[in-house]
């Protein structure tokens, strides 16, 4: 791994030492500062000067203060006369805001790649999207990994012999079929229609859960309402009992507790792309982490090998 340096934002410190573990390099320091005036200050403490750099960092919530974290270390990055600049972005926030839905509003999704590629992104590494035509959103570079993968495997070995595979609803159902194929197990999907942040509505169950297990599958997680409004639309059909699986765990408010209070839900299981705050890892939390794979990742980039095998799902 000559040549490459890593460093990292504050946004998820804990993955990116995991990362780098598994490359086997030192993660380099970072000075974080925030003058009176709420302006942030950022130094890379490392050499940079024709290295591949790669920069760490979810766009979590806070995901203001991460984003412009991000682009500050990229910049820095540019100006130090790094060689290639990659942002390894585990979760891209804004990313469902990938369409004109309403008059006279910002497609978000567009904006931020557009700001990430003016701060001096060569190439975006990042991992399951809300939907893939953000990739084409950004003008550098994507590698898109899929964790399903590392979901799957949580599962595997386990007696799926009466589970069903369950979306939340239509857009997501190619993933969660994809997810069931892994497993070898069917797969049903809501039809939902979104109200407002908060609030959604399921009107039908498409497939056959009457009796049967259910892992219910989606790409992310915040308030837990779609998920919510699903688990009473399955237990009206007939389904036994719950587990829940998504990339993005960032179980916002109090959607730990929402999720996993009621007996029939088994668990809930994550992966670490964005941070689970200790108080939220109750017994019901399984927490899988992407470590491995964006290391593997990164490594292939760095030695411009195909990453196209950690695609596979």
């Amino acid at each position: 791994m000559d040549g490459i340096t890593v460093f990292c934002g504050q946004g998820h410190p804990e993955l990116a030492e995991n990362i780098c573990y598994h490359l086997n390099i030192p993660l380099s320091p970072t000075k974080f500062q925030r003058f009176s005036n709420d302006c942030q200050y950022i130094q890379l403490l490392d050499n940079c000067r024709e290295r591949d750099v790669y920069i760490i960092q979810p766009i979590a919530p806070p995901v203001q203060d991460n984003l412009m974290e991000l682009m500050l270390m990229l910049d820095a990055a540019r100006g130090a006369s790094a060689r290639r600049r990659t942002a390894v972005i585990p979760h891209f926030a804004y990313a469902r805001s990938d369409k004109k839905d309403a008059p006279r509003i910002s497609i978000a999704a567009r904006l931020v790649a557009d700001l990430l590629v003016t701060a001096g992104t060569d190439r975006v590494l990042t991992v399951n999207l809300h939907s893939d035509q953000v990739h084409g959103f950004f003008s550098c570079p994507v590698d898109h990994l899929n964790a399903l993968n590392v979901l799957a495997s949580h599962f595997r070995g386990q007696d799926l012999s009466n589970t069903v595979v369950v979306s939340p609803d239509l857009g997501n159902a190619k993933s969660a079929s994809h997810f069931a194929r892994i497993l070898d197990v069917p797969v049903a999907a809501g039809q939902k229609r979104r109200i407002s942040d908060d609030k959604v509505v399921i009107d039908m169950i498409v497939g056959d859960v009457a009796g049967r297990e259910c892992i219910v599958m989606d790409d992310e997680i915040a308030t837990g309402t779609s998920v919510l409004e699903l688990l009473a639309c399955l237990r009206d059909r007939g389904a036994t009992s719950f587990r829940l699986a998504c990339t993005h765990g960032l179980l916002t408010r109090d959607a730990v507790a929402k999720l996993t209070d009621p007996e029939d839900v088994l668990e809930l299981v994550i992966t670490d792309t964005v941070p689970l705050a200790e108080d939220k890892r109750g017994p019901k939390v399984k927490v899988l982490t992407v470590s491995r794979m964006i290391a593997e990742a990164i490594r292939r980039i760095h030695a411009g090998e195909s990453v196209s095998s950690l695609f596979d799902i």
